[in-house]
């Protein structure tokens, strides 16, 4: 592991988040903790010093791989990685292609934990080894999964931002742009999801908040 690299743990559970962090803690520079999801962005906002960010699945204010997205949007120069218990190959696939640079399930163990971070901080994808993730057997998920991805950073930052059920003037505040410049980035975004509202944007988005983590 790289000395002197700083990490955000972000993971609801105090224990879990303390166990990580014991394990990285002996090589990394820095370990900073996040509870919940509104705390991994107030770090990350306007810093892309961070070299790692380990993400739960499912934590206060983020669900599913919607959190993931709203991450990548912010920076995009920072490499996430799931950390999860729901390790099943569709949601590694979709985490992957959503843009994860790794997978790293809860019951991995420490020298796992650590050769995932090595890979990551290396440039590589951490994968659980013995996993094949397959292709999407869901045409519509695997549809909604192209569209996102050709979402620019800032096109991702505003869709989320409009599932939290923002304004366009909170949005320009927030990204510090004019609404004519929100209001273009709106009509992108419903051009490449193939929608006619922003109300249908925020259904099309919420699948990927809550589908990986429904059973089946």
């Amino acid at each position: 592991m790289a000395e002197g690299c700083k990490i955000v743990i972000a993971d609801d559970h105090p224990l879990f988040r303390g166990a990580l962090k014991q394990a990285l803690a002996p090589a990394a520079g820095a370990v900073f903790e996040a509870g919940d999801f509104e705390a991994v962005k107030a770090l990350l906002a306007g810093n892309d010093e961070f070299d790692l960010v380990l993400l739960d699945l499912s934590m206060p204010g983020a669900s599913g791989l919607s959190g993931l997205i709203a991450l990548r949007g912010m920076q995009v120069g920072v490499p996430v990685v799931i950390v999860s218990a729901r390790d099943d190959p569709q949601t590694i696939r979709r985490a992957l292609e959503l843009g994860a640079s790794g997978f790293i399930p809860k019951s991995a163990s420490i020298e796992e934990i650590r050769h995932a971070v090595d890979a990551v901080l290396a440039g590589g994808i951490a994968m659980p080894e013995g996993v094949e993730v397959g292709v999407e057997r869901d045409p519509e998920m695997a549809d909604l999964i192209r569209r996102l991805q050709s979402l620019t950073p800032q096109q991702t930052r505003v869709l989320t931002m409009l599932a939290e059920g923002l304004l366009n003037k909170q949005i320009d505040y927030e990204l510090w742009v004019s609404e004519a410049t929100v209001k273009a980035h709106v009509s992108a975004i419903l051009q490449k999801l193939g929608v006619d509202s922003r109300t249908q944007a925020v259904i099309l988005f919420g699948r990927i908040g809550s589908e990986p983590l429904q059973s089946g």
